[in-house]
Order: C-alpha cells, then sequence, then structure tokens
C-alpha cells in the first residue's frame, strides 16, 4: 500500500492457491493458502497446518509470514488468501492482529470455487488496531509523566 511498485493480484492469488493445495488439514479439511509479495519483491507461501492438539494449528497466513521472516524478510507489501470456500475466504482476528506487527499491506481474498475475489487492505479488515506504534506511544506516554 503507497509502494510505488504495483501488485500483480493474479499472480499473487495463484501462489496462494498453490501453497493451499500443499496445506496440511487432515480434521477439517479446510484448506487454506496464502502468499505475502515482501517490499523486494520475493514471494513467500504458507498453507494451513493443523494439528491433533487444535490450539497447536497455524493458519496459512502467518505460516507465510514466518516463513518470510525466516528468509530474511520483515517488510510487506501483499498477502493473497485462498480457500475453497464459495466466498473468499478472510483472514482470522488472530491473523489480522499477526499482520499488523509489519504495517498496512493490500490483501486479497480469494475463493477457488467461485474464483471471486475481493481486494482491500489490513487496516480496513482490523480498523483502529493496536500495533508497534501503541507500545511507541505508551512509552512516550509514560515518558511525559
Amino acid at each position: 500500500v503507497g509502494s510505488k511498485m504495483t501488485v500483480d493480484a493474479n499472480a499473487l492469488t495463484n501462489a496462494a492457491k498453490r501453497a493451499m493445495e500443499r496445506s496440511y488439514c487432515p480434521y477439517s479439511k479446510f484448506r487454506v493458502g496464502a502468499a505475502v509479495l515482501t517490499k523486494d519483491g520475493a514471494v513467500i507461501t504458507g498453507g494451513n497446518v493443523e494439528n491433533a492438539s487444535y490450539g497447536a494449528t497455524i493458519c496459512a497466513e502467518r505460516a507465510a509470514v514466518v516463513r518470510a521472516i525466516a528468509e530474511g524478510y520483515t517488510e510487506f507489501r501483499a498477502i493473497a488468501v485462498a480457500g475453497a470456500t464459495a466466498e473468499p475466504t478472510s483472514p482470522c482476528g488472530i491473523c489480522r492482529q499477526f499482520l499488523v506487527e509489519f504495517g498496512n499491506m493490500q490483501v486479497i481474498l480469494t475463493s477457488t470455487i467461485s474464483n471471486q475475489r475481493i481486494e482491500t487492505t489490513l487496516n480496513k479488515l482490523l480498523p483502529q488496531s493496536f500495533g508497534p506504534k501503541s507500545l511507541t506511544d505508551f512509552a512516550n506516554e509514560q515518558k511525559i509523566k
């Protein structure tokens, strides 16, 4: 968002769809894939990974970002999320909060069944969010006291 480089929504969505096919979801069968576009133009993907201890499950969006961070990327321009649902699959609340850590970005939501696509921003999905700036603002307020 605000970057001079344009986002190829089709390419990013296709990468998310491919990641969806590699997801591991033996319990719910609810496949989700995500692809993040780094500031440098790299595309990093991830799929949801379920666990018999359901709380240990990781969503596709977080899997993609964690993988990107492991590869040295911390700045993102966009994320595409794909799910085998009639309506475009949207990030859960935990993923929205997780993504906010890295700033506003373009968000592309898609359905592999209807091929419907919604393009929005993270700030629109999670308005008035709590993020890194919230902590620095708090620290600065404490210094003033």
